[in-house]
């Protein structure tokens, strides 16, 4: 039974090396005198194959609602069937908006071609394209839908600033893609430079992804806190892990209000698995973490100083194990009895680790105000494929269909105006997009249903709508590359 100076966490020890990598780290913390409990939770390919689609069971859910932090090691998701990542689910249910991934090098001990890199990657969490809601629409043609929403960028964003502000950073730079997505991406950059202004101290800086990762695998000491949404977080949170030395190094934090789940960022490994040669070191330094979060940062740094010396004596297991390296490479559970023979030293050469108590804060995403809307058009998103694909035709028998205060404006074919007036040089899919606008001012909902019945009618295939407002007054749909 717990003790009333013990803190009981969820633990699931995952598939193919987690339950090996898990023990090797709940040993550490043990050694280390954390005062922590365990209620274990199974989750992943077991659960999966026992017809839990979701990959956790339902009991399972009361466990982490009653502990409130997980450390969980890595699992497996089976491939086809349509399961769903767990990863994700855990992190859009438990509403853990933030993923922390600390990214350092640690030369001359661990080879790197980046010597001098430290930053932090913060990645929103649960918006972006990792909805996962996609469709095919076509013969040809799949969508998946990307959401951005405000109060989510604006708690991913402050997560930023109060995270370097907490953690004595100097720098925070955001990454998007608003050149080209200009709504999505642009409100994220917006809200950025929105909150920016309220840290003075901080330097800010905006790039765009694609130069913005090259910044992280060339010149990474150029960064120090990078916020971005979920996908380019994820992806350049794996080129920083990379470029530092190694992916097996890095542990990640997911952090929302209320919930928190701490682990390494890389996957089950079954190829490795109980062969006892995992390395431990990103889910340790998950765990790590997690100390700091549970309010015990003095374990923490002994844990992560621990870890530290270990590398500095060129303790490494075989993913590690170079001609700088002690000896022969080490299994997994003898690297941590090397971490615990060295709890209470500090590293030498690489700098120690300190925590501060004032590590701790919390954000919470908040509503918006309501904004005034009018629907002022429609875009009509049709499947044909019928006279050679000629926009003209299309263009034609459209425009036929005009009337009840709607009237076609333009046919874009993949985002490119094709009609009127397109370029023959222009590659045609069978999914056209038909956009429809209000010849006054605004329109109402019924004028766009009497259209979509004058489409069906005269044989047109309608596979989505998507509706065309202002909001305060202010246009809230992209032009067509063309318009």
């Amino acid at each position: 039974m717990p003790t009333a100076a013990t803190t009981t966490i969820a633990v699931a020890y995952g598939d193919g090396i987690g339950p090996e990598i898990t023990r090797a780290t709940l040993r550490v913390l043990e050694a280390a005198g954390a005062p922590l409990d365990y209620d274990v939770v199974e989750v992943g390919e077991a659960v999966f194959k026992a017809g839990h689609t979701s990959g956790i069971a339902p009991e399972s859910w009361d466990v982490l609602r009653t502990h409130r932090v997980l450390l969980k090691g890595p699992i497996t998701t089976p491939q086809g069937g349509g399961y769903k990542s767990l990863n994700v689910t855990l992190r859009k249910s438990l509403g853990m908006f933030a993923n922390v991934r600390p990214n350092q090098s640690f030369a001359p001990f661990v080879k790197t071609k980046q010597p001098g890199m430290d930053l932090v990657i913060i990645r929103e969490n649960e918006e972006d394209t990792y909805a996962g809601i996609e469709h095919r629409q076509t013969s040809e043609v799949y969508q998946t839908l990307k959401l951005i929403t405000r109060p989510g960028s604006e708690a991913i964003v402050r997560f930023a600033f109060e995270y370097a502000k907490a953690h004595g950073r100097r720098k925070v730079t955001c990454m998007t893609k608003d050149n080209i997505m200009k709504l999505t991406d642009g409100l994220f950059h917006t809200v950025f430079d929105e909150i920016s202004a309220e840290y003075p101290d901080l330097e800010v800086e905006h790039k765009i992804i694609d130069i913005g990762s090259a910044i992280v695998a060339a010149r990474p000491t150029e960064l120090d806190v990078v916020v971005a949404p979920n996908l380019y977080g994820d992806v350049i949170s794996d080129i920083a892990a990379e470029v530092s030395g190694s992916v097996g190094l890095a542990g990640s934090a997911n952090v929302g209000a209320d919930f928190a789940m701490f682990e390494a960022i890389h996957g089950s490994a079954p190829d490795i698995a109980g062969q006892g040669i995992a390395n431990p070191s990103g889910m340790l330094n998950g765990a790590v973490m997690m100390l700091v979060h549970l309010g015990m940062p003095r374990i923490a740094e002994t844990v992560h100083n621990a870890w530290l010396c270990a590398l500095e004596a060129g303790v490494h297991t075989g993913d590690l194990h170079g001609p700088d390296s002690d000896g022969e490479p080490v299994g997994t559970q003898a690297f941590a009895d090397a971490i615990i023979e060295r709890l209470g030293q500090r590293p030498q050469t690489l700098p120690a680790v300190t925590y501060a108590e004032a590590d701790q804060f919390r954000i919470e995403p908040q509503p918006s105000p309501r904004s005034e809307k009018a629907l002022v058009g429609v875009d009509v998103f049709l499947d044909w494929d019928d006279d050679g694909r000629q926009p003209d035709t299309l263009g034609t028998g459209l425009e036929a269909e005009n009337g009840d205060g709607l009237r076609l404006k333009l046919i874009t074919n993949r985002g490119v105006k094709v009609y009127p007036d397109g370029l023959p040089e222009t590659f045609w899919t069978d999914h056209w997009r038909c956009r429809f606008v209000a010849t006054d001012e605004a329109v109402a909902a019924g004028q766009v249903v009497s259209l979509l019945g004058r489409l069906a009618q005269a044989g047109f295939d309608v596979i989505k709508t998507e509706n065309l407002y202002t909001f305060d007054g202010e246009r809230a749909y992209s032009l067509a590359q063309g318009e």
